[in-house]
């Protein structure tokens, strides 16, 4: 029996019923009731690369062997899976508990997905160290040399985008990518503060979107609850600033220009209303041309992500034309291949 991990079996269940082995951790487990009385178990499980949700019904051997499990442990799951209404379901499968070696090795994460993520991180790291803005870079490295080891462990989101340990560090480096191409067709973008929003932007996410250090569960916190990230970004590069200004280095920033204030300031608008309008829950809309590029490069990163995934587990509804796959607003159609001359 292969073993697969979550997405790769969603995209081979597209095509039907496939038997497959998983590595998980469980985020939740919990006995409910159906509407007859009859109990179920409801596990909802997460790897390095996405998540769902599998019932165990009274009457399948799965049911007696969920009575001992707890949030936190980890699994092998093992039988047939199939794609349905609400994704992958499996009448027929059994666990077993992960022995150390496993489950270290799950913690690490697909090799391909692992290396990707650390090329990503290294290239925003170089990006900070070659601002030339001498208080955003110092801001910028003294972010990484405080949070770099949380960013590296962070979500981009719960669902939706990036819903992954180390979802973040990939959004913020396919953005910035975009960031610098855009910043050389429009000059008059300050292409520093273009990166440093790129790295501020969602920093608050390292308190909202953290993964646990030794799993895939992403906890829910009061801190990230009760403020958000946007106002959990603008409270730490205030705090990251302020650090700064206790240094020999800040001695010599009131004699640059800009001047400081304005620097911190339009950074600090990047990270307020980088979600684009007031319903969004940015607090204000951009007001500088840095501010609506930067919250276009977020969306459109964050859209086509989802539109990459939704490719891979959606189902074919006509040639070229996917299911509609949510948050996105319509029906997935394949998009134009480019133009090349007929094989033989």
């Amino acid at each position: 029996m292969n073993l697969l991990t979550i997405t790769e079996l969603k995209q081979a269940a597209v095509a039907g019923r496939t038997a497959a082995a998983l590595h998980v951790q469980i985020e939740t487990v919990s006995r409910k009731d159906t509407r007859d009385g009859k109990p179920f178990y409801e596990l909802n499980v997460v790897d390095a690369e996405g998540k769902f949700m599998l019932r165990a019904w009274s009457d399948a051997p799965s049911f007696a062997q969920c009575e001992g499990l707890r949030a936190g442990g980890f699994l092998e799951l093992a039988g047939e899976f199939t794609l349905g209404n609400y994704g992958l379901e499996s009448k027929d499968w059994r666990c077993r508990p992960l022995d150390p070696a496993e489950r270290d090795a799950m913690l690490a994460g697909p090799p391909e997905l692992r290396a990707k993520q650390q090329a990503d991180y290294e290239f925003l790291f170089q990006s900070a160290q070659a601002l030339a803005d001498p208080r955003l870079r110092a801001l910028a490295l003294l972010f990484f040399n405080d949070f770099g080891e949380r960013l590296q462990r962070t979500g981009a989101a719960r669902v939706n985008h990036h819903a992954r340990r180390g979802g973040l560090v990939e959004h913020m480096a396919q953005m910035l990518r975009a960031a610098l191409a855009i910043a050389t067709v429009y000059p008059h973008l300050n292409r520093d503060l273009m990166v440093a929003g790129v790295l501020f932007h969602d920093s608050g996410k390292l308190w909202e979107n953290i993964y646990a250090a030794d799993g895939f569960t992403m906890p829910f916190t009061d801190r990230a609850e009760l403020l958000g990230h946007i106002p959990i970004g603008i409270e730490l590069v205030n705090n990251l600033w302020r650090r700064l200004l206790l240094t020999e280095e800040a001695k010599a920033w009131p004699a640059l220009q800009p001047e400081s204030e304005q620097v911190r300031l339009h950074l600090l608008h990047l990270v307020a209303a980088h979600h684009g309008e007031l319903q969004f829950g940015s607090p204000v809309v951009p007001k500088t041309p840095e501010a609506w590029a930067l919250h276009h490069i977020d969306n459109l990163d964050a859209k086509l992500e989802m539109m990459a995934a939704g490719y891979a587990v959606a189902k074919t509804l006509g040639e070229h034309v996917y299911e509609k796959v949510w948050p996105l607003p319509g029906n997935l159609v394949g998009s134009l291949p480019a133009f090349g001359p007929l094989s033989s």
